[in-house]
């Protein structure tokens, strides 16, 4: 069945995102990935997996009803939507402007509506859906020099809670993920001395791999997960025990 069934990822081409996407495709699913600004990384993410891109801004309803449009036309009906892409812009509250904290929540917060609401009802018709969306343990624990971030990812987690009841009698499952500290290029372009910081609170003593995120995603969009839902899975090396 998984042969028939379409998956959206977001901010699929590159990390956690591309990980995730390539982990679908490999499960057979048909994969769809969306990417926000970078065409360089998206288009060798394109020649290296075959998988098809579309750009356009999560953040913007209108967007991403024209690009869910194109991407069921080109691709089919989408069933598994994961909710990947998000952005920082940390800095300390006291000085932090009101355009960093608006840029966070648009793309890592208003994106669960603007790119799940084109595609409910579609999923309700159809009486299968796997919604699964990828927050962090920042939005679990708070992070200081992240309050826009923190509360983006912690109103994930929310939104989850409530969708999932809303979509439970239609077989549609809402999950979230809470990715600890993963090995992509965002992490590993910090200074390595605070990255051995950084590790030395993990108690598995490791960064994560993105394929460890993809793994759970995979068990999420299953067809024999229905019994999961409203749930987040958290998965950082025992750093935030929820």
């Amino acid at each position: 069945m998984a042969q028939e069934r379409v998956a959206l990822v977001t901010g699929g081409t590159r990390g956690i995102g591309a990980a995730i996407a390539k982990g679908l495709q490999a499960k057979g699913y048909k994969v769809a990935a969306n990417y926000g600004g970078n065409d360089e990384a998206a288009n060798a993410f394109k020649a290296e997996t075959g998988i098809p891109v579309f750009k356009f801004d999560v953040g913007d309803y209108a967007a991403c009803e024209a690009g869910i449009k194109q991407i069921e036309a080109e691709v089919g009906p989408i069933d598994i939507l994961v909710n990947n892409a998000g952005i920082t812009r940390d800095g300390a509250f006291h000085k932090m402007s009101f355009e960093k904290w608006q840029a966070v929540i648009k793309t890592n917060l208003d994106s669960m509506f603007t790119c799940t609401r084109p595609l409910i009802e579609g999923m309700r018709s159809r009486n299968f859906g796997r919604i699964i969306l990828i927050s962090s343990i920042n939005g679990q624990k708070g992070q200081a020099g992240q309050t826009n971030y923190s509360a983006a990812k912690a109103g994930v987690i929310g939104f989850a809670k409530a969708l999932a009841q809303e979509s439970a009698g239609k077989g549609i499952t809402v999950n979230v993920i809470a990715p600890g500290y993963v090995a992509t290029e965002m992490v590993m372009a910090v200074a390595e001395d605070i990255r051995n910081k950084i590790i030395s609170t993990i108690p598995v003593g490791r960064l994560g791999e993105a394929e460890e995120i993809a793994r759970a995603v995979e068990y999420l969009a299953a067809e024999d997960s229905g019994f999961v839902t409203g749930s987040t899975i958290t998965i950082n090396g025992g750093q935030y025990i929820a």
